[in-house]
C-alpha cells in the first residue's frame, strides 16, 4: 500500500532520483504544451517479496515521451497466491496516483489516462477474468484507462522496472 506518494523515492526513467515537486512541474508543463499524462502500475513476484512498480508517463508534447517511476517492495505473504489480489493491487494504486494528480496537485482528470496490465475478456487469459471489474474501478474513479494491447504504461515501463 502506498503510504505517501509524494514522499515515495522517484526516479526518473535514466534512473536518477528525483522529487515529486520537479515531476509535478514536468506534468503541468506537458499539459500545457498540449501532452497528456498515462499511469500504470505492474508488479513482480518472488519467493519472498512482490516488487510494485508505478510509472508517470508524460507524452504528446514538444518535448516527447518520458517518465518517472517508483518500486516498493512487499512481502508476499500480504498478498497471498491469488491472482486478483495483486492485480487489484496494481490498478488501485495507479487509481491513487491519478487521484492525488486530480485532488492534491489540481491536475484535471481528462489529462489522465490509466493503463492496466490486464488482457481482455475474450483472450481468456489469467487476467481477463477481471477485466470488467477493474475496468469499471477505474471509470468509476473518474478516469479513462486501456488494457492489454494498448496499455503500455503498465505493460512496457512499469514492467521493465518491477523486475
Amino acid at each position: 500500500m502506498i503510504d505517501d506518494i509524494q514522499n515515495c523515492t522517484w526516479h526518473t526513467g535514466s534512473g536518477n532520483v528525483v522529487n515529486f515537486e520537479d515531476i509535478l512541474i514536468n506534468l503541468k508543463s506537458c499539459i500545457k504544451n498540449g501532452g497528456k499524462i498515462f499511469v500504470g502500475s505492474d508488479s513482480f513476484v518472488t519467493n519472498r517479496k512482490i516488487n510494485f512498480t508505478s510509472a508517470i508517463c508524460l507524452y504528446g508534447d514538444e518535448k516527447g515521451g518520458r517518465y518517472f517511476f517508483f518500486k516498493e517492495k512487499v512481502p508476499r505473504k500480504n498478498y497471498g497466491n491469488a491472482l486478483v489480489t495483486r492485480i487489484t493491487e496494481e490498478v488501485k494504486r495507479s487509481v491513487d496516483i491519478a487521484e492525488i494528480l486530480t485532488n492534491v496537485c489540481g491536475i484535471s482528470a481528462s489529462n489522465i489516462e490509466l493503463h492496466l496490465d490486464i488482457s481482455p475478456k475474450n483472450l481468456k487469459n489469467g487476467t481477463s477474468k477481471f477485466c470488467e471489474m477493474l475496468y469499471g474501478y477505474v471509470v468509476g474513479s473518474g478516469f479513462s484507462c486501456k488494457i492489454k494491447p494498448e496499455a503500455w504504461a503498465s505493460q512496457s515501463v512499469a514492467d521493465r522496472h518491477s523486475k
